[in-house]
């Protein structure tokens, strides 16, 4: 009980800190929105040609100079490339350069949602690899629009149609063939078709219709962070809103400070950045992580207090470890739907336990394989399942892991995360565990139960208190504190509540059968001879079956 308090208590102070946080920056939201450009982070399976291609984009960026003219200071730069729709123009697109699925995931896990689109790059020699469908499920737990890049066509013995039909197995099937997905052949190495992906990029950004306002206090995101000896803390800040200026003072999750300097990705030092632009801040007083929000405010001594009250939430909330995740706690919300990741160690188990699980499906509890694999549980099965939970507040998510154990990665990754990992031996443990998983998301039934009868024999009318009935408990028991209804000639007249309950001059909490008793109803006084009186109660009992 002291826990609950103390939890209650955190999350009204959160709340009273969030608001006023909020009221600073409320005053500057500005409605004036303008298009923006695209960020785009490019994924895809170890030497299917990601660095190439993005080597390639690099070198058809109109502002460069000569070819490879830019240099990526801050893991992130922008490229200008020709308009599509107004021949002489050009049109800014900005790349993300992620270390790699885990850190793309993390950040959505976190609550950011730093890139507008992900380019998929499937070599065409080579097609769908495990971590090409990595990439397909980090990217549809962001809930972010897919390009496919079918790279190295060049190659003799490429084979794009054959890439094309392992991508429709994965659930994105091509344009041509009737789909939604549009897929790119492109040659990185002869940088032929790299003009066609950009304009693709660019008419999928048209359609996403990416708008933010220049004029509005700045806002973004953190996209990596280190410490820098000379430097000290130096962020990597994508701005998404408004135009961060230097000197600005900031909040970024539990650190504040005032922005120092700023560099480009070309590392030129730059007085201000507008939005969809990829920054390096220093000035920051500590190390946020990926995926915080940066926040320009206009007073720095409040932004101070937000800070040190969000610290302080934090150390009390990690001294109170009350979160709960996973099977654990489905019986305490309204989850609706179970997400499993299977892992074992064979690739038979796997589509016996995939095929057993998604059979337990029924239409109030539905049961989705999210990822299924062979191997050791790892990092990437971790986050994945992280960020899917966090992304929807309708599902819960747990990993099976069959005959394997998870990575120490994995491990210290799933108790920081909160994520529910269980490791079995024998299948139809499985089965036992993700069924009585999916009882305990049903919600309890509400059951009658009825305690008991009496007859009224005689009427009194006493005066203040109203109409008294004097009963004959006839069958069980009349309590005090229970609902009851009145019959007449085997008709229910009335239902609501006992209002007193006596044995003589006696206030009694309940009077079994055969005693007498005196029966006051609440707001009601139209009693007769020979009525009769229920009294039951209402149960919540839970879930026994689907």
């Amino acid at each position: 009980m002291l826990q609950l308090i103390l939890v209650s208590v955190l999350v009204t102070e959160e709340m009273v800190a969030e608001e006023e946080f909020e009221e600073l920056i409320a005053a500057d939201a500005d409605d004036v929105e303008l298009p923006r450009a695209p960020v785009v982070t490019v994924m895809g399976h170890v030497d299917h040609g990601k660095t190439s291609l993005l080597d390639g984009i690099r070198t058809t960026d109109v502002a460069a100079g000569e070819a490879g003219g830019i240099t990526q200071h801050i893991g992130a730069y922008s490229v200008q490339v020709p308009s599509p729709d107004h021949p002489g123009e050009t049109r800014r697109v900005v790349f993300l350069d992620t270390p790699g699925h885990e850190a793309f995931t993390m950040m959505r896990a976190r609550g950011a949602k730093a890139t507008d689109i992900v380019v998929l790059v499937v070599a065409a020699d080579d097609g769908v690899m495990p971590q090409t469908i990595e990439a397909i499920e980090h990217s549809r737990a962001a809930n972010v629009p897919i390009i496919v890049a079918i790279n190295k066509i060049d190659k003799p013995d490429a084979n794009p149609d054959r890439v094309r039909q392992e991508l429709a197995q994965q659930g994105l099937s091509p344009l041509d063939w009737g789909g939604e997905t549009e897929m790119v052949q492109v040659s990185a190495k002869k940088r032929e078709n790299i003009d066609t992906l950009l304009e693709t990029i660019l008419l999928t950004s048209d359609i996403l219709n990416l708008r933010a306002s220049p004029t509005r206090l700045a806002s973004g995101v953190v996209l990596e962070a280190k410490l820098d000896r000379g430097r000290g803390a130096v962020a990597t800040v994508l701005v998404q809103q408004g135009t961060l200026k230097v000197h600005e003072p900031f909040i970024v999750g539990q650190i504040s400070g005032k922005v120092r300097a700023m560099f480009n990705d070309r590392g030129e030092s730059i007085t201000e950045a507008g939005p969809a632009t990829p920054v390096e801040v220093l000035g920051l007083q500590g190390v946020p992580q990926a995926g915080e929000s940066f926040q320009v405010v206009s007073d720095i001594s409040k932004a101070q207090s937000i800070s040190q009250h969000r610290q302080m939430l934090s150390r009390q909330a990690t001294l109170l470890q009350t979160t709960k995740r996973g099977i654990e706690a489905l019986g305490e919300s309204e989850v609706k739907e179970l997400l499993v990741i299977i892992k074992a160690d064979v690739q038979g188990s796997v589509e016996v336990l995939k095929s057993t699980l998604q059979k337990l499906s029924t239409d109030r509890v539905k049961v989705k394989v999210i990822r299924s694999g062979v191997g050791a549980i790892t990092e990437s099965d971790v986050l994945l399942g992280s960020a899917t939970q966090a992304g929807s507040s309708s599902s819960a998510v747990v990993i099976i892991g069959f005959n394997v154990r998870p990575e120490s990665r994995a491990a210290d990754t799933a108790k920081q995360e909160l994520v529910d990992i269980r490791l079995h031996s024998i299948i139809y443990k499985v089965e036992e565990e993700i069924r009585a998983a999916m009882i305990g998301m049903l919600e309890a039934i509400e059951k009658e139960k009825i305690l008991g009868k009496a007859e009224v024999r005689e009427v009194f009318r006493v005066p203040k208190a109203g109409t008294v009935a004097g009963s004959m408990v006839i069958d069980g028991l009349i309590r005090r504190n229970a609902r009851a209804r009145l019959i007449r000639d085997g008709v229910v007249s009335w239902e609501g509540n006992i209002s007193s309950l006596r044995r003589f001059k006696d206030d009694v909490s309940e009077v079994r059968e055969g005693f007498e008793c005196g029966i006051s109803l609440e707001n009601f006084n139209d009693l007769k001879v020979s009525d009769q009186i229920e009294a039951f109660i209402i149960e919540r009992v839970a879930a026994t079956e689907l």
